[in-house]
């Protein structure tokens, strides 16, 4: 039996394997076209713009510590690449967020061989539009608060150090509360109940939101890994009985 940690990474790959299924490519196909399009305008911007932010980001050292640029770089680097990551998925969240939430229903009826959702129209998938995007500004608006309080924290020398391992860690975390929403919204299950019950699992929501932070890190990959996403948490909200949380 695989230890709390270890079974969230699992649960991605097994929702990797449902979204490329027969059943589920076509409710795949949406979303991931919204995905294919956002991420090649962000990342034609991004290509211009790279070099200038690193430099905005890296602190001004005086000419006797000028060598420790050299050591800190690629630490800078990697913060602006993880900026990059959550501006690309906080958009394409937001854009998706009805198309994802359809996915979620979708993925549920196929885990658990019953179906209690409506059937499809594109008049349900509209209705879904209000509800949905509601959703996500609230996400936004645990996200932004914290958010800004580590921006400013990479703009503080000596402190700036320790941005990027607490921005991976921050990430790590938003990606649980993220996509384990989806299936929990579908339920009418609370904001504040979902992140209750999250923290009840905070091992199972660490090891699938590392997981999805490390596959959605990689080009190409993390337009398919998106969906897969969906799909992943809401094999976490079943077998992680996450229909106990709507009854307390």
């Amino acid at each position: 039996m695989l230890t709390p940690t270890l079974s969230g990474p699992q649960y991605l790959g097994e929702g990797l394997k449902l979204v490329l299924s027969p059943g589920l490519r076509l409710f795949v196909l949406l979303p991931l076209t919204v995905n294919l399009l956002l991420f090649m305008a962000l990342i034609g911007f991004a290509m211009q713009e790279f070099s200038g932010w690193v430099d905005a980001f890296m602190p001004s050292l005086p000419d006797w510590l000028s060598f420790l640029q050299y050591l800190i770089w690629p630490l800078f680097v990697l913060l602006v690449l993880v900026l990059i990551f959550f501006t690309f998925t906080m958009l394409a969240n937001v854009i998706a967020a009805p198309l994802n939430g359809f996915l979620a229903e979708k993925v549920e009826v196929v885990v658990r061989g019953q179906d209690n959702f409506p059937s499809f129209s594109w008049g349900e998938l509209m209705a879904m539009i209000p509800r949905t995007v509601g959703r996500e500004l609230r996400k936004l608006a645990y996200f932004l608060p914290r958010a800004a309080a580590l921006l400013i924290l990479s703009f503080i020398p000596g402190l700036n150090l320790l941005a990027a391992p607490l921005w991976i860690i921050f990430g790590i975390w938003m990606m649980a509360v993220q996509y384990i929403d989806y299936p929990a919204d579908n339920h009418k299950l609370g904001w504040n109940e979902m992140l209750a019950w999250l923290r009840e699992k905070r091992w199972q929501s660490l090891g699938f939101g590392g997981a999805t932070y490390a596959a959605l890190l990689v080009p190409g990959l993390n337009i398919l890994m998106m969906p897969a996403a969906v799909a992943g948490a809401t094999l976490f909200w079943v077998r992680e009985g996450g229909d106990k949380a709507l009854v307390k």
